[in-house]
């Protein structure tokens, strides 16, 4: 039934959102008791019968085709990722919850290489709940200088990039836009949910992000989607001062749930140097570290 409830909360904010002016209906004023399109005008547009889709809406609905979603899709004016989670939607509410524990993530030998073989550019591993299964030197001493290198070798200890975003004040500071980045981080997780709506621990994570965070609450209820692939933002660091950096998230092939993010900044540029200079803090830190105590930590 959770499944059902999730189509049907995503359907009736994407009615909402759509005006009658954006497909030509006339636009009745203080007469239009709802906002967007009414249940009937939407069915319309989408060939369906109105009762069908009051059903849909009401979670009492399920076995919606491709065809049907597609043609609600259509309608109602989706994106490439919006159609998706529509689909992924549709699947989970078909499907019984399997109740089992999802196995532990770990990022394996080939991953890693990769992530070693980047040198000075900041990146990390993460899972598909935005867990932090690896980073380098670089990526540990951008993101998150604050927490312990080690602590994505712990399962129990790994830093989540969601709860960081939100729940970490230092993290938080790193952002001056930090509303985008956490906006960002909210579409990018109810994507990742809906294709795996059995997933007890992602449940979890949002269950405690929405009752401890009355932001990450209102994102959550948005309903927005979109991968976060890409984005621009100017960081605030502790040791280096302000910049602009690009953050790629990109699949390793050996796990599509996985995820690269690389941060990287444009050549010759004022970013670019605030970099090298964060890697050469981290190098001399690494080294002041070995004189006293022997082999340098990995930061």
């Amino acid at each position: 039934m959770h499944g059902q409830r999730e189509l049907a909360d995503f359907l009736q904010n994407l009615r909402a959102r759509l005006r009658p002016e954006d497909i030509g209906l006339p636009d009745y004023g203080d007469r239009r008791r709802v906002p967007g399109l009414r249940r009937e005008e939407l069915a319309q547009l989408a060939g369906v019968s109105s009762s069908y889709y009051t059903r849909l809406e009401q979670g009492h609905a399920v076995g919606a085709s491709p065809e049907v979603l597609d043609a609600l899709a259509q309608a109602l004016r989706l994106d490439e990722a919006e159609r998706h989670h529509l689909h992924d939607l549709a699947q989970g509410a078909r499907r019984r919850p399997v109740g089992r524990r999802p196995p532990e993530e770990c990022a394996d030998a080939s991953t890693l290489e990769l992530l070693e073989s980047l040198g000075d550019v900041p990146t990390l591993v993460s899972g598909r709940r935005g867990d932090v299964l690896a980073w380098n030197a670089m990526g540990h001493a951008l993101f998150a200088p604050h927490l312990d290198f080690s602590a994505p070798q712990n399962p129990d200890d790994r830093p989540n990039l969601t709860r960081l975003i939100f729940l970490d004040t230092q993290v938080r500071a790193l952002y001056a836009a930090w509303a985008d980045k956490a906006r960002a981080v909210v579409q990018n997780l109810r994507m990742v949910a809906g294709r795996h709506p059995d997933d007890d621990r992602l449940a979890s994570l949002i269950g405690e992000l929405s009752t401890s965070s009355t932001e990450f609450a209102s994102m959550w209820a948005d309903h927005s989607v979109r991968p976060c692939e890409s984005g621009v933002y100017e960081m605030h660091h502790p040791w280096v001062g302000a910049f602009m950096v690009a953050q790629q998230s990109l699949q390793p092939p050996q796990n599509r749930e996985f995820h690269l993010v690389l941060a990287t900044a444009p050549r010759d540029s004022a970013s670019q140097s605030a970099l090298r200079l964060l890697a050469q803090t981290v190098s001399a830190g690494r080294a002041a570290v070995a004189n006293t105590t022997g082999p340098a930590p990995a930061w």
